[in-house]
């Protein structure tokens, strides 16, 4: 069981050293934290940003994953691994704009009021 702890953060590891979208999320994590402590979220706030996390993070991993798989499977350049490629890049877009409108939603009133 510990072994599968040791591959996952192996598996973050990669990720964030070698993605580049990866870089990104990783910026935007900390300004959200940082953010977080300075508005002084309350704790629904930051259940709310901690799991809108998470999921952009899970999101980018399967993206990533799925991407090397279809490198890996196909290097030659076919229709069908593009289309899954960037249906695969759509998912994380999607997440990462709703958790940048539901992070507006939260933190803009909070500054607002500052």
């Amino acid at each position: 069981m510990l072994h599968s702890f040791k591959y996952a953060f192996r598996g973050i590891y990669d990720l964030v050293r070698n993605e580049n979208n990866a870089h990104f999320h990783f910026l935007a994590t900390i300004l959200a934290v940082i953010a977080g402590f300075y508005l002084k979220l309350n704790y629904i706030e930051w259940s709310v940003i901690i799991i809108l996390t998470g999921l952009v993070w899970s999101a980018e991993a399967f993206n990533s994953a799925i991407e090397k798989l279809c490198d890996f499977v196909s290097p030659e350049k076919r229709e069908i691994i593009r289309k899954v490629k960037d249906m695969s890049a759509a998912g994380v877009l999607f997440l990462a704009i709703a958790a940048a409108i539901i992070a507006l939603i939260i933190f803009i009133p909070k500054i607002l009021n500052k």
